[in-house]
């Protein structure tokens, strides 16, 4: 394309994702019509992506301080003090059209975008995690996605030298058109050495550095902030590409940089490249912005500046540096053999002038473009909140012949299955500060923090099917299980990082969903102590019309003072009780029984007591630092009978429930119930553990205990052998290679 283009005319305008009236104000705030670059410019920094002007005014709600909150929202990650004069610097985001297009560049571009945005900050990344949702394992396309994405994740990971330390993954039909690629990514940085994007000192110079600008990833932006069609295919060119390899150099160059004085403001390029680092940069530090674009290491002939404003080319970042420490940075980056190249200077006029060719070939207004980017009310996106569904008497719903058919079949099922396949192509181990306990699979993982006795619980979770039957009741549940995750290691929860990811905002049911979730964080977060300090939004997960399930995927980080101290889920002993804590209703309604055995994905979601979450999971906590639990796991699908087979899975000893603590429940609803605010603790001392929580007001009874070779309640038996056979050989088989 070309800056020269005489006419913009209503389809060019449409094509760059604009609206009739949002090109209206563009023509209020420029006084004239744009060329071509300008509208570019305008049309990412516009799109959903990057503005948020759907979501916006509702993320404004979410609770984003506490007192161990360094820096909420609106940098390139949240920021957490971990003590001892350090902090955690974390983010999560999605990749999830490019990941559909383009599975292993997509995945990869998604693990390296979301590394970068943590390492500007300052810090070292210290362990990735992923949240994957796929199609039904029935559709054509769903074995190719899944290998892609595993290897694109695994490729860049690896070679970057950071590991993948947890994550989960899901198949459902919603997502045959759409798959969800969401990464989260964990650093850790000394407190009096974080770094911010906020531009300022007019005549700084504007530096460039990481891998040369392509043509890869034009429209990126633009491509996430609309729904997909039958020509998506044709979408593949704006994929970028990544480079592991380079990551690796550009992390190390940087904080090597980062020890020195140089650095006055650092931005990757992330989505819209070129365009929003300088633009955000700038509008945050108040200033203008002269950038050169001949400067710009390129590695494609005749480049148009449209091209390269909004490149999405990978492994690049802008730096504002201090006058007279060029020199000594070019050195840095040289060194590492990466380019680095002066490309503009700051200013004092609030404006963006672009250079290209020694022609002046845009000029815009930096503020009113950053900050008065749309932002759409509830008359402009109008919402209806989803109908509550009906609850499901358990009594209405069959019990199986043999429970332990049942289990073997839910344990079997995708969504249960294991994940092994998965992540033992991910390297979990590099760095040496993974816990044992801590490997994928868990209910957190720990990663110690190096040189030190703590230890970071990381966490990410979503129920979607929840969330479709009730989203504030699945928003609540999204958060709640992220802080049982991380509680049910020892650690304390201290904030999370989400990723919203919904389908078109137009329509008033999809704007709905995104409303009660918000809701339902928001009454979750402010009942946990557990603020929100980032996060993304990812809007127009449809394909044909067809939406991908309402899920707001939570990543949520916690501390552990002594790692030592924490507990994993295995079973380390025979003869130990199963201390259940919490009470158990026997909730069916949307439950993993419900679906995979009597084909049914109706009724309410189980209701969240905040209340009863806060004491139960402060309870537990207090209990493993007191060394009375061997072992916990908390609950989650397919409830009690679930979660002590995973237990007995994982230490490879065997598990006796007790029939008759269901009391007058159906034995099936007290074994699959997905009742919430529950943990499944063993211990060597059930009499101190249950006297202690008849003193804190908790809800607790012993169901039963460790031993054996097989999973047994009710006078049925379940060989764990052949249990760990069904568990996890669907995956291997899906994928052809059992």
């Amino acid at each position: 394309m070309d800056e020269s283009t005489p006419e913009i005319t209503p389809d060019v305008v449409a094509e760059h994702g604009l609206s009739e009236a949002e090109y209206a104000k563009v023509l209020d705030i420029m006084g004239r019509a744009p060329n071509l670059t300008e509208l570019g410019i305008f049309s990412v920094m516009w799109s959903e992506h990057c503005s948020y002007k759907s979501s916006k005014r509702w993320l404004k709600t979410l609770p984003t301080e506490a007192p161990w909150v360094i820096c909420g929202p609106g940098e390139n990650a949240g920021i957490i003090d971990i003590g001892d004069g350090q902090a955690a610097i974390f983010k999560m985001e999605s990749h999830n059209h490019p990941s559909y297009i383009e599975p292993y560049q997509g995945a990869a571009t998604g693990v390296g975008g979301i590394l970068r945005d943590v390492f500007t900050m300052g810090a070292r990344p210290v362990a990735n995690m992923n949240a994957l949702r796929f199609g039904s394992p029935e559709h054509w396309k769903t074995r190719q996605l899944v290998s892609g994405v595993v290897a694109g994740i695994g490729g860049y990971g690896n070679c970057v030298g950071v590991p993948t330390v947890g994550g989960e993954c899901i198949f459902h039909e919603a997502y045959d058109g759409n798959i969800l690629v969401n990464a989260m990514t964990v650093g850790v940085a000394e407190t009096d050495k974080i770094f911010y994007s906020a531009a300022s000192g007019a005549g700084n110079p504007i530096v460039y550095v990481g891998s040369k600008t392509g043509r890869d990833g034009i429209h990126g932006a633009t491509m996430a902030s609309a729904e997909f069609s039958d020509d998506s295919e044709e979408k593949r060119p704006t994929v970028q590409v990544g480079d592991p390899f380079t990551e690796k150099l550009l992390i190390e160059a940087c904080l090597e940089l980062m020890q020195t004085d140089c650095i006055v403001a650092i931005q990757d390029m992330g989505a819209a490249g070129l365009t929003s680092s300088s633009f955000e940069m700038a509008s945050k530090g108040g200033m203008g912005v002269e950038l050169d674009l001949d400067q710009v290491p390129q590695r494609e002939e005749n480049m148009t500046a449209y091209e390269m404003m909004l490149s999405e080319s990978q492994e690049r970042m802008l730096m504002v540096l201090r006058p007279g420490s060029e020199d000594q940075a070019r050195a840095i980056f040289e060194k590492w053999e990466l380019d680095f190249a002066i490309v503009g200077t700051l200013t004092d006029t609030g404006r963006m002038v672009l250079m290209h060719g020694g022609e002046k070939v845009a000029d815009l207004p930096i503020d009113p473009l950053a900050l008065a980017s749309p932002e759409y009310d509830e008359q402009e996106r109008p919402w209806t909140p989803t109908p509550k569904p009906a609850q499901i008497d358990a009594e209405s719903v069959p019990a199986p012949n043999d429970p332990l058919a049942a289990l073997s079949k839910l344990m079997g099922a995708p969504d249960m299955a294991s994940k092994r396949w998965i992540w033992e192509q991910y390297d979990h181990m590099v760095m040496g500060d993974t816990l044992g306990h801590g490997r994928p699979g868990g209910d957190a993982a720990l990663v110690r923090v190096h040189g030190t006795e703590k230890a970071l619980a990381i966490a990410t979770d979503c129920t979607p099917r929840y969330c479709k039957a009730d989203p504030v009741e699945g928003g609540k549940q999204a958060v709640a299980e992220v802080w049982r995750n991380i509680t049910a290691t020892g650690a304390k929860p201290l904030a999370i990082t989400d990723c919203m990811n919904f389908g078109n905002p137009e329509k008033p049911e999809i704007m709905g969903q995104f409303v009660g979730a918000i809701e339902g964080m928001r009454d979750a977060c402010n009942a946990l102590e557990f603020p929100v300090v980032s996060g993304n939004v990812s809007l127009y997960n449809e394909t044909n019309g067809q939406a991908v399930l309402p899920t707001p995927a939570i990543g949520g980080v916690g501390l552990i003072e002594n790692a030592d101290a924490s507990v994993g889920l295995a079973l380390p002993d025979d003869g130990l009780a199963l201390v259940l804590i919490g009470e158990t209703r026997g909730h069916l309604g949307q439950s993993m029984y419900l679906r995979e055995i009597e084909g049914r994905e109706d009724g309410a979601p189980p209701p969240v007591d905040l209340a009863a979450e806060r004491r139960n999971g402060d309870f537990v906590r207090a209990r493993i630092d007191a060394g009375q639990a061997a072992a916990c796991h908390d609950l989650s699908d397919g409830g009690l009978l679930a979660a002590a087979s995973e237990m007995a899975l994982a230490g490879g000893i065997g598990v006796e429930l007790d029939a008759a603590a269901a009391g007058a429940l159906p034995l099936h609803a007290f074994l699959f119930g997905e009742d919430q605010a529950r943990y499944l603790i063993a211990t060597r001392d059930a009499d101190a553990l249950l006297a202690a929580a008849a003193e804190a007001g908790v809800p607790a009874a012993t169901v039963g205990e460790s031993g054996g070779a097989s999973v047994r309640v009710a006078g049925f038996e379940l060989a764990l052998a052949e249990l760990r056979a069904t568990h996890e050989g669907w995956l291997p088989e899906f994928m052809g290679l059992a």
